[in-house]
């Protein structure tokens, strides 16, 4: 026979479908659980069950199911009432039952501030009411956040800097339900495509800086009094206008700015791609009219960035990762090992490679090319 215990699970399954309900004011009760179980075979048993079914109903508790017996025959018991439904009547007997009165007054209450303000948000809210129910303490809080993003929307400010009256982390820690309800509230064109919620929603946040160097030292002493090696917020690496025609993009530190590997060249800058983090790089729009070339660990993750530079920009060219080079100086050392087989943006000959250090997980790192070969490359 059914338990007290599956009963109470059962009514509280259907909590959010009894929230979801007041929505359009849908007639909800009585709220019916089955209860066709089978009881036990023997009389001491079966009355054991009755007993706590009846502890627990609306008639001992005042609240609650009350039961709905069906007599039926029944072997080793004979002719029985056996309870067959389990019948909540109204709101109160149900939410008293749950234990859910006080939640659902303050659900209601801040259904009727939200809907006022933002009644964009009811159809969100009894979509999904754990939404609300999972923030009521904060819901507040949530609304001084929306209200304000709805009358500044594109703040272009820190989120610390925000003048909301909220504790100075709250924004930083509630971001996931914060974008569902900014992404409700707030007009299309205020919303960027971006993920990342301070982009998303035009507020500054912490760049990732891009670090070069200067490989021409005429072009450091006219822009940056002679400075050659830099890292600049990306949005301002974004904005740099310098007399160059050639980018290298270099995925290891040392040979970035260690001074005897990259050799000094005309109109040339060298950018640290910081290996998968390359992907900064993607939005430069002056790289795009620039000669690319990328110089990255003889490897199978040194060509899925590669790849990934060509799908930024078509021009770029590999440099000293061919075979001639990989043959000469290769140690037999091991790389990291990857899974990704497939790359779209290399050349027949770069794929060639690719497939050979992947399935032999063989690794080339750029400092173990010695510097002379490295500077008579660049300089021819």
């Amino acid at each position: 026979m059914i338990a007290p215990e599956e009963i109470y699970k059962k009514a509280n399954k259907k909590y959010i479908s009894y929230l979801q309900s007041k929505k359009n004011r849908d007639v909800f009760f009585p709220l019916i659980i089955p209860g066709n179980k089978i009881p036990s075979k023997n009389t001491s048993g079966y009355s054991e069950e009755i007993k706590r079914l009846y502890l627990d109903s609306k008639e001992k508790k005042g609240y609650g199911y009350e039961i709905v017996y069906t007599q039926k025959r029944k072997k080793g018991l004979g002719l029985q009432s056996l309870p067959s439904q389990f019948v909540f009547d109204n709101e109160l007997d149900y939410l008293q039952y749950l234990h859910k009165e006080k939640e659902v007054i303050q659900f209601d209450n801040a259904c009727e501030v939200t809907f006022k303000t933002f009644p964009k948000l009811k159809e969100v809210i009894f979509n999904k009411p754990a939404i609300l129910l999972n923030n009521l303490d904060k819901w507040g809080d949530l609304l001084k956040v929306c209200t304000y993003f709805k009358n500044n929307p594109q703040p272009n400010l820190y989120i610390r800097e925000l003048p909301i009256k909220v504790h100075t982390k709250f924004v930083e820690k509630n971001q996931f339900v914060l974008t569902t309800l900014l992404e409700t509230i707030l007009n299309p064109e205020d919303i960027s495509s971006e993920k990342r919620f301070e982009k998303k929603f035009g507020l500054k946040y912490s760049e990732p800086l891009v670090r070069f160097k200067i490989l021409d030292q005429n072009i450091a002493d006219i822009s940056f009094s002679g400075v050659s090696d830099l890292a600049l917020p990306l949005s301002h690496f974004n904005q740099l206008n310098l007399n160059i025609s050639k980018v290298i993009i270099v995925e290891n530190k040392t040979s970035l700015y260690t001074t005897l590997t990259l050799p000094d060249m005309t109109n040339t800058i060298a950018v640290f791609g910081q290996g998968f983090g390359v992907s900064n790089l993607k939005n430069i729009e002056w790289l795009k009219t620039k000669e690319v070339l990328y110089w990255g660990d003889f490897d199978a993750h040194g060509f899925e960035i590669l790849s990934q530079v060509r799908g930024y920009y078509p021009q770029t060219k590999s440099v000293l990762m061919d075979e001639n080079t990989f043959n000469k100086f290769f140690e037999n050392d091991k790389g990291a090992g990857s899974k990704v087989s497939q790359l779209d943006n290399l050349t027949e000959a770069e794929s060639k490679l690719h497939r050979f250090l992947l399935e032999n997980n063989y690794r080339l790192e750029q400092e173990k090319i010695p510097n002379d070969y490295v500077i008579k490359h660049f300089i021819l």
